[in-house]
């Protein structure tokens, strides 16, 4: 038995012992490269997350805990066919998430929000997708060489937007987060933990008052341990969720290339 707990697998009420596997996508609508990333997640009651999930889904969790995760990354997105786009495919983007388990049995991410620095972006997924994009002001830049002991500094202040609902009417929301790499986790040994909030290869969103899921197909994440030298986020508050608590569950990865397939509704 791995570091971080058993191999079972938790929702409300449910248990599953089948391990995470990619799922295969032959024919991907859209080609994706998520780099230069970090994982902070944090848990939370079970209940805290439920209130928050659209008819359907359930939270999953692992050891009596839903797990929350604030992702920033790099964003390389183009068209199943042809070339990355300059000033178009390329751009930094954060998302707020948690993990689910769908009516018909699959389980993957249910995202809370995610803010992305290319407008064009944003509104296709919001239009296309029903996922929550928000137009935000962002950076990511990396001190170092890329390896152990370089550091990872992420910047995003959401832009305004009128009829925003609970966040409009606080502070704009921003996230300040400095991670540094640490060294290389062996497939071996990563944690049972580690894996339920890395190894996920669906995701879900609402549109037009449908369920929709989409496959996500890509190789095992390259992790490492890391560290934050410093963290300020509002955007996990903006999501409707309490305050993290205590110090996050942190990980970084160079990266995947992934490919991404058509939507389907959910009966």
């Amino acid at each position: 038995m791995r570091k971080g707990g058993g191999r079972l697998r938790h929702t409300l009420g449910l248990v599953s012992e089948s391990p995470r596997v990619p799922e295969r996508v032959d024919d991907p609508v859209m080609r994706m490269r998520w780099s230069d990333l970090a994982f902070l997640h944090w848990p939370y009651e079970p209940d805290r997350v439920q209130r928050l999930l659209p008819p359907g889904l359930e939270a999953e969790t692992f050891d009596g805990s839903a797990w929350v995760g604030l992702i920033p990354f790099r964003m390389t997105v183009r068209a199943s066919r042809g070339p990355a786009v300059p000033w178009v495919s390329f751009f930094p983007e954060t998302n707020v998430r948690t993990y689910v388990r769908a009516p018909d049995g699959t389980t993957g991410i249910w995202f809370f929000s995610l803010d992305a620095a290319q407008l064009g972006a944003v509104v296709a997924a919001r239009s296309w997708l029903g996922l929550p994009y928000e137009w935000a002001r962002m950076a990511v830049r990396m001190d170092g060489g890329g390896g152990e002991g370089s550091v990872l500094r992420y910047r995003c202040a959401r832009h305004d937007r009128p009829g925003r609902g609970t966040d409009h009417r606080g502070p704009r929301p921003t996230s300040t987060a400095d991670v540094q790499i640490g060294p290389a986790i062996h497939r071996t040994d990563v944690t049972d933990l580690e894996e339920f909030v890395t190894a996920r290869f669906r995701l879900y969103s609402v549109s037009r008052g449908n369920l929709l899921s989409m496959p996500a197909e890509h190789g095992p994440w390259p992790l490492h341990r890391a560290r934050t030298l410093g963290l300020r986020d509002r955007l996990v508050e903006a999501a409707g969720l309490p305050r993290p608590s205590g110090d996050p569950l942190v990980l970084s990865s160079p990266g995947v290339d992934v490919r991404v397939g058509r939507p389907t509704r959910i009966a």
